[in-house]
């Protein structure tokens, strides 16, 4: 059994990585264990998890990525962010280099790996969030709104406008989730992103998403 702790950024990504990845990297016998970053510690009650804050880079996850990192019986730690949304104090988050929005992202997983120095930590952020994935087949989308409009046209048209659905951008307004949220009101991201992912298949999304299917390809190459 080869054990990956994934840490996520909030409750989307937790449930994609338990619906959606472990099935896949199971039957190659890598158990990925999510792990979300915890933002806030209130003294009664659960803590209240999800989301990056300026500022948390230094004061919540590097401390919690290195108390992962000392679990000596996982192969790897590893991480699902999102890139838009990483505050200046992230490595390299400040002034990325690189021509295109792929280079930039690769340059902070670089600079984000050299800060936490294990050979066993894998960086990954995802372009330019979770959502983007979910334009791989924008047909898919409406499914998960049986009551709701017909927005495909509206969708496939997204998609059309951009060379990869994770080139979908990084305005506040234009972000791939903002795009959901202006089309369906009902949406929310932890149900219904794991919902659509599903319908999609990770096969699919790998086609079109070159720089997730990296990452799962860094993922598949731990299979002892």
């Amino acid at each position: 059994m080869t054990k990956v702790l994934v840490y996520v950024e909030g409750q989307t990504e937790e449930r994609f990585v338990r619906t959606v990845l472990a099935s896949h990297f199971e039957q190659r016998g890598i158990f990925l264990i999510p792990k979300i970053l915890t933002t806030k510690i209130v003294k009664t009650g659960p803590d209240f998890k999800g989301g990056l804050s300026p500022g948390c880079y230094g004061r919540t996850v590097n401390r919690e990525l290195r108390n992962l990192l000392r679990d000596s019986s996982a192969a790897a730690v590893t991480t699902m962010f999102d890139y838009y949304g990483l505050p200046d104090d992230f490595p390299g988050r400040a002034s990325p280099q690189g021509k295109d929005c792929f280079e930039r992202v690769r340059f902070v997983e670089e600079q984000f790996g050299l800060d936490m120095g294990s050979e066993r930590f894998i960086p990954y952020c995802q372009l330019h969030e979770f959502e983007s994935l979910l334009f791989s087949e924008p047909a898919e989308i409406p499914r998960a709104f049986p009551d709701g409009p017909d927005q495909t046209s509206a969708l496939i048209q997204i998609a059309a406008t951009f060379r990869s659905p994770e080139e979908i951008d990084d305005n506040p307004s234009t972000h791939p989730s903002a795009r959901l949220d202006a089309l369906y009101r009902r949406y929310r991201k932890p149900l219904h992103g794991s919902l659509i992912a599903g319908q999609i298949g990770l096969e699919r999304m790998r086609k079109k998403c070159h720089h997730f299917n990296e990452w799962l390809t860094k993922l598949e190459g731990l299979a002892q």
